[in-house]
This record gives C-alpha cells, structure tokens and sequence, in this order.
C-alpha cells in the first residue's frame, strides 16, 4: 500500500460526495497527482457514470423491484468505495472496480 498523505486521503473522500465531488477531487490533486487520490477519484467517476447510464434505463421500467434493486446495489459499492478510502485501502469496488481503473486510465495518467 502507498504512503497516503492527508491531501490524498481528503481527495479520496471528496470524490465520493457526488459527481461535482469528484470533478472537485481531479482538481484538487492535479498539482500534488497522488497515486491513491487518483485511484479513488476513477473510482467514483467510474460508479457515478455507471448510475447515470444505468438509470437512464431503469427510469423506463415502472417496477419498485428493479429500480429498488439499482438502487439498494449502487448504494452498496458507493459504500464500499467510501469506506475504502477513508482506510487508506485500493481495493477496488466489487465487480466493476477493475473495470473502472482500466477504462479511466488516462485520468492520472503519468505524462
């Protein structure tokens, strides 16, 4: 595990608290370019694209069952993903989180 400093950590975190959050994390970690706020900040941006996209979909069924089920399911990654940063840790969220690293890259990317 990489040494977080506070300004990591508080990037991490901040990427989480809505989409803006995470706009708000890239800028604040564009000068410091923390490997760990990095990963934190394709993170979130990865789970928030994925709410967008999904519930553009959902907003089509009239079930409780599925949009509740989306719901209950990006709730519990958002979770996972905040608790994650606040202990420092990059693991990345279940199922996706992989994905999200590799399809995001180029944010952080070394250059």
């Amino acid at each position: 595990m990489n040494t977080v400093n506070n300004k990591g950590k508080t990037a991490a975190t901040v990427a989480y608290l809505t989409i803006f959050g995470t706009i708000i994390a890239f800028f604040m970690n564009f000068d410091d370019r923390n490997k760990f706020a990095y990963f934190h900040i394709r993170q979130a941006l990865g789970l928030f694209a994925t709410f967008f996209l999904i519930s553009f979909f959902i907003g089509y069924f009239d079930s409780l069952m599925i949009s509740g089920a989306f719901y209950v399911f990006f709730i519990i990654l958002w979770v996972y993903g905040f608790i994650s940063a606040l202990n420092n840790s990059t693991t990345p969220v279940p199922l996706l989180g992989e994905y999200y690293q590799k399809l995001f890259k180029m944010v952080g990317e070394e250059q």
